[in-house]
C-alpha cells in the first residue's frame, strides 16, 4: 500500500485551479488514495474532498455522505458531469481549501449526475439537498473553481481580504518547500 500523508492544498495552489483530465482507466493507486483521502477528511472534520486538493492530477472526489444522513454512505466519484439540473437553493458552505470562509451558495436543488464509483463501473443517479450541493462544490473543485466563483460581486468583496491572506500564506508556503 501507497503512503501518501496527504494535506489539503489551500487556496493559491496553482493546482486547483486547474481542470482535471477525464480518467480513461482506473489508476493503479485508486484505492490506497481513497483510503487516505476519507481519513483526511475525518480528521480535518470535511464532508467531501477532491484529488486535486491533495495534490493529484486526477478527476475524482470522495464524500461522506453519512455525516449528512446517516443512512447514506461514503462514496466516490471518478470523472464526474453533471448532466442535469432542476430548482434552486441556497445554503452556507465551507470548504477544506479555504479554511475560516464560509459563503452562502446557489446551486441546483436537484442533479443528474453521470460517473463511475470505485470500481471504474458507469452510473447515472439523482440526487438533491445537501447531498446535491456536496457533488456541485466537489465537481467545481475538479473543473478548477471554488465556491467563491460562485458568489455576487459584493460579497466576494467582503471575503477579499481573507481570500488574499490564504493566497499569500501558500504563496510563502510553497517558496519555502
Amino acid at each position: 500500500m501507497a503512503t501518501y500523508n496527504l494535506k489539503v492544498f489551500k487556496y493559491g495552489s496553482p493546482i486547483l485551479r486547474k481542470i482535471m483530465p477525464v480518467l480513461e482507466e482506473k489508476p493503479e493507486e485508486l484505492d490506497s488514495l481513497v483510503a487516505e483521502m476519507f481519513d483526511l477528511m475525518a480528521e480535518e472534520e470535511g464532508i467531501g474532498l477532491s484529488a486535486n486538493q491533495v495534490g493529484k492530477k486526477l478527476r475524482f472526489f470522495t464524500a461522506d455522505f453519512s455525516l449528512q444522513d446517516p443512512s447514506l454512505k461514503k462514496r466516490v466519484f471518478i470523472n464526474p458531469e453533471i448532466v442535469e439540473r432542476e430548482g434552486e437553493t441556497q445554503a452556507e458552505e465551507g470548504c477544506l481549501s479555504l479554511p475560516g470562509i464560509n459563503v452562502k451558495v446557489k446551486r441546483a436543488d436537484r442533479i443528474k449526475v453521470n460517473f463511475r464509483d470505485k470500481n471504474f463501473e458507469k452510473h447515472t443517479e439523482e440526487f438533491q439537498g445537501m447531498v446535491s450541493r456536496i457533488i456541485q462544490h466537489e465537481t467545481d473543485h475538479l473543473n478548477g473553481k471554488f465556491m467563491t466563483d460562485r458568489i455576487s460581486p459584493l460579497k466576494r468583496h467582503l471575503v477579499d481580504s481573507k481570500l488574499k491572506e490564504l493566497a499569500r500564506n501558500t504563496k510563502e508556503e510553497l517558496k519555502n518547500r
